[in-house]
């Protein structure tokens, strides 16, 4: 959007703003008769926020003409590209833009592509992830919370195809939904559900382990819950191929961590494997024993002994209230 269209923007009475602005494209204009019917519409094909305008002659992002809130489109009522082809054809130079506005209609285009004709779009998908991870890293929240819905659409249209290309999707999504913009971090923890959801865990949970170790607690957190929610997605024969000792180690370092969001996860993650490992060995869920091949004794084999004490605590105490309630 020029800076002369914005300054422009900023002299319409508060009235016209409210009654006769509507939004195509990356620009405005006031619009007359039977064309006022016609902005809901528009504003629901296009789905791009509008933006208004400070004295200063900025953009403020997320802010909406008349109305204090942007508008984002929810999956299911996105509408489908009117020319696929044209479509195609533009999107790169759209997620190139210095426009944000013509950034953020390339991100819907994307969206509705993977939505729609996610085939026609699948080999461009390597150009298109890392243009995706650099609007995650935009400055401006509006950019930024469409990547987060775009991540969440292209996951579940693309699932494993993704796999290759998400090491910096992941960090940027984890980073996003650890942040203190609370849409913003609330539209990253979407996206990175429909990746837990999409993506094969045997092949997530060796991206995700890593990070377990990161150095912001947040982050931690963020991927301890995400690793507890792929596991079980594994099933039974899928936790034994990957390694119930490697998937027990990793749940035991989150006992300790800062934030409870790491420790609760790592706790659900032990209960989950503490019945797999059970019901592998055909071992009654109420017998304690620390016999060979006993929960204890395989716990205590395979973890420090401060590990294995911390993660016995948590499994017996639920084990004491199954043994209580039956």
């Amino acid at each position: 959007m020029s800076g002369n269209a914005l300054r422009d923007l900023n002299t319409v009475p508060a009235s016209e703003v409210k009654n006769g602005i509507c939004s195509k494209g990356s620009f405005t204009k006031p619009c007359s008769g039977n064309a006022n019917k016609n902005i809901g519409e528009r504003q629901a094909k296009n789905s791009i926020p509008l933006v208004s305008t400070p004295s200063n002659g900025d953009v403020n992002p997320g802010v909406e003409i008349g109305n204090s809130e942007v508008e984002y489109i929810e999956s299911e009522n996105l509408s489908d590209v009117e020319d696929v082809s044209a479509s195609l054809k533009t999107i790169l130079a759209g997620l190139e833009s210095k426009e944000w506005v013509m950034v953020c209609e390339a991100l819907n285009n994307v969206r509705r592509l993977s939505i729609f004709h996610k085939e026609d779009m699948l080999e461009m998908l390597g150009d298109i992830s890392p243009l995706i991870v650099k609007s995650l890293k935009n400055p401006r929240s509006a950019v930024c919370k469409t990547a987060c819905m775009t991540s969440a659409d292209i996951f579940s249209a693309y699932s494993d195809h993704l796999i290759d290309l998400l090491d910096p999707l992941l960090v940027q999504l984890l980073l996003k939904s650890s942040q203190d913009k609370r849409f913003v971090c609330e539209a990253a923890e979407r996206a990175l559900i429909s990746m837990t959801s999409c993506v094969s865990p045997i092949l997530l949970l060796p991206k995700l382990q890593p990070n377990l170790k990161h150095r912001n607690p947040r982050i931690r957190a963020k991927t301890s819950m995400c690793f507890c929610r792929s596991v079980p997605r594994l099933g039974v024969e899928g936790i034994k191929a990957y390694g119930i000792e490697k998937l027990i180690q990793a749940a035991a370092s989150q006992l300790s961590d800062k934030l409870p969001e790491s420790r609760e996860a790592a706790r659900t993650l032990l209960l989950e494997l503490q019945a797999v490992y059970e019901k592998c060995h055909d071992l009654t869920p109420t017998a304690v024993s620390e016999t060979p091949g006993s929960w204890e004794h395989f716990c205590q084999s395979k973890l420090s002994p401060l590990s294995a004490q911390a993660v016995l605590r948590v499994t017996n105490v639920a084990r004491e209230g199954l043994v209580l309630s039956s």
